[in-house]
């Protein structure tokens, strides 16, 4: 089947068998390793990207669940010449060790964010809740976030 879809900002056609997963095709079809799979039950957040501005797991998701949406990836969220800021939060406040939950973690982080720009602690735990981490605890993470809120930053 053909889809057509919005991908990073971008107009993109594909043509997919029904079955396939949304991770696979982004990772394998059009080559966004930054999108992980963890665990391919949706328990772990790697593989979240965010369509039409809210996360969602794209190991649950199949392709042709992609058609007509917008999608974001990790690839997506900066500009050319500039780190989203909360790549740049996680980046000032260590919120990173061996770095494959966060892409997930920032685009949980992002649509948290969009839908509440000014998050308590407990709404960025509860916000990140399906995103693990197995280097770190996620206090550095959840301080990357708040300051981004803080900053009244633009996440979009």
């Amino acid at each position: 089947m053909t889809i057509h879809f919005l991908l990073n900002g971008k107009k993109t056609t594909l043509d997919v068998s029904p079955d396939r997963r949304a991770v696979d095709v982004l990772r394998e079809d059009c080559g966004l390793t930054g999108t992980k799979e963890g665990c391919g039950a949706g328990e772990c957040g790697a593989c979240t990207i965010l369509v039409d501005g809210v996360s969602r797991l794209s190991c649950l998701m199949l392709a042709a669940q992609l058609a007509g949406r917008e999608i974001t990836t990790i690839e997506g969220v900066s500009n050319e010449d500039r780190l989203h800021p909360l790549q740049d939060a996680f980046i000032q406040h260590g919120a990173v060790q061996c770095g494959f939950c966060t892409p997930g973690m920032i685009l949980s982080a992002a649509s948290l964010l969009n839908l509440n720009p000014q998050p308590t602690r407990a709404d960025i735990r509860a916000g990140l809740s399906g995103n693990l981490c197995r280097c770190t605890g996620y206090q550095k993470i959840i301080d990357a976030v708040e300051a981004t809120a803080r900053r009244g930053e633009e996440t979009k």
